[in-house]
């Protein structure tokens, strides 16, 4: 019947889902004030579970994030090159790094050019492709001066440029489909086989460690379903962690940990920001989608339910430096993390259509797409909704039912709650422990008397986590709910 439904109906129940899902978070944050007048006990065995599950996340958080340090450490110090030359065909596998830009600063996309010239794979097996919009009346002017210098450096340097078509949504995913597309038909002109080629959606701010390509190159020789597969590096946002504001450096240190700890949790790791896969895949799966925009997770999907349960993430344990969200001052600075947060948090808007492919996809085994879709879902629910059940859920059933203040749980719901949330701050050790040896190594210019700083901007967390997680995940959730579409905005680059 549910099969039937989306067949027969299927804009309205991808409505039906858009106001559910983020009905549910909405349910969750406010259960507290409406249940607790009835049965406030439930309220507080629900605070108390979830204090426990997040307990157990933080955990997991942590220790993974540990093995992958572990793990990024030894495998930074290996001959990638010398192994992936070993395999002879290594000569003939080429890298396509699609680099789509719009209004990007010169010297950014230059920098991230330098950095791919380190490449100890050789260089020219490496093609550039430079993906424009037709919007940016720069662009052409940018693409000419990067194509003159570095032109000659790698197997090749090309430029498209992609102008908006109708039913197409402004933004990264739609300019990665645009540029692949083009690049394939080059390639065959050329007389390559794409089963040979990588293709890297790199963000025009990604340093990639220098090893990146011989470590892809091994992996994919390697991997006999390798057309099944995604490849994924660790993204820190640490290239600029040292010019940020308090909150700017906090938010981001969790994120880099968390993603992190990804590559170590091989169920839920899901290609993200820049990452790598056989171009043949991309082609047969009909590219990056064109009418969304949060492209990463959209095209993990998409590949999943066409190819089935064989697609996964395979991890490489090297890190990706990118720049965290910045802008000219303090308060832009917090305004430009909020808008990357809420669009990162848009990708709820890709869960109807997971939800969909679930139903009606009959190929996939029913408990290995079951265990996709409920990490999707737990992820998109728990990310506006955590904070008001860790700050907020033990204090109000007490004060909405003052009969319930007066039993045995009521007067000790709030000292349990604190003692969970204590605990957790053995991980959130390690978490700092973790940040400190990963990041980059603090510039001469800043000041030794800011040192401790870093370790009291922690006491910064619950606030830093409502204005730029928390809040901009319920925006993106009510914003979906409500019908109104989110545009991509591109991160500002300084």
């Amino acid at each position: 019947m549910l099969k039937q439904l989306f067949l027969t109906h299927p804009i309205a129940m991808k409505r039906l889902l858009e106001i559910g899902i983020p009905l549910i978070s909405w349910g969750i944050i406010t259960m507290p004030l409406w249940l607790s007048v009835w049965h406030p006990a439930v309220v507080a065995y629900f605070v108390i579970f979830f204090m426990v599950y997040w307990f157990y996340k933080s955990g997991m958080v942590a220790l993974n994030a540990l093995r992958s340090y572990l793990k990024l450490s030894a495998h930074t110090r290996v001959d990638w090159r010398t192994l992936a030359m070993e395999t002879r065909s290594a000569k003939n596998i080429r890298h396509l790094i699609i680099i789509p830009e719009y209004k990007e600063p010169i010297h950014v996309l230059r920098k991230t050019m330098e950095n791919l010239r380190k490449q100890t794979f050789p260089l020219k097996n490496l093609i550039i492709c430079l993906a424009t919009e037709s919007r940016d009346t720069e662009s052409q002017q940018t693409a000419r001066n990067l194509q003159k210098e570095f032109n000659n450096v790698f197997g090749d340097f090309w430029v498209t440029t992609h102008r908006l078509a109708p039913g197409e949504v402004a933004g990264k995913s739609s300019n990665m489909a645009h540029a692949a597309r083009v690049c394939v038909k080059k390639f065959r002109r050329l007389g390559y086989d794409i089963g040979d080629i990588t293709v890297t959606s790199c963000d025009a701010d990604a340093l990639l460690h220098p090893s990146y390509y011989s470590y892809l190159t091994y992996q994919f020789l390697r991997d006999g379903k390798r057309e099944y597969h995604f490849y994924q590096a660790g993204i820190l946002f640490y290239s600029n962690i040292w010019e940020l504001p308090i909150p700017g450096r906090v938010v981001n240190t969790i994120s880099s940990i968390f993603n992190l700890s990804l590559l170590s949790q091989n169920s839920r790791l899901i290609n993200f920001s820049t990452y790598s896969l056989s171009l043949k895949t991309a082609h047969e799966v009909g590219y990056w989608g064109v009418d969304v925009i949060p492209e990463d997770y959209h095209l993990f999907f998409k590949t999943y339910f066409k190819k089935g349960e064989n697609v996964w993430v395979v991890p490489i344990f090297l890190p990706i430096l990118v720049q965290a969200a910045q802008s000219t001052n303090f308060w832009k600075t917090l305004v430009n993390q909020y808008e990357q947060h809420k669009r990162w948090a848009w990708g709820v808007s890709d869960v109807p259509e997971v939800v969909r492919s679930y139903v009606l996809n009959q190929n996939i085994p029913v408990g290995d797409k079951t265990i996709r879709l409920f990490h999707l879902l737990e992820s998109h629910i728990v990310w506006p909704t955590n904070w008001f059940i860790l700050t907020l859920g033990a204090i109000i059933p007490p004060l909405i039912n003052r009969n319930f203040s007066r039993t045995l749980l009521g007067l000790h719901l709030s000292q349990i709650s604190s003692l969970i949330l204590t605990l957790c701050i053995v991980f959130l050790l390690i978490i700092i422990i973790l940040d400190a040896r990963i990041k980059p190594a603090r510039p001469h210019d800043y000041a030794r008397w800011k040192i401790p700083i870093l370790y009291l901007q922690w006491i910064t967390l619950p606030v830093v986590s409502f204005f730029l997680s928390a809040l901009p995940g319920l925006d993106a959730h009510t914003r979906l709910m409500l019908g109104k579409r989110l545009e991509y905005r591109v991160t500002e680059k300084v």
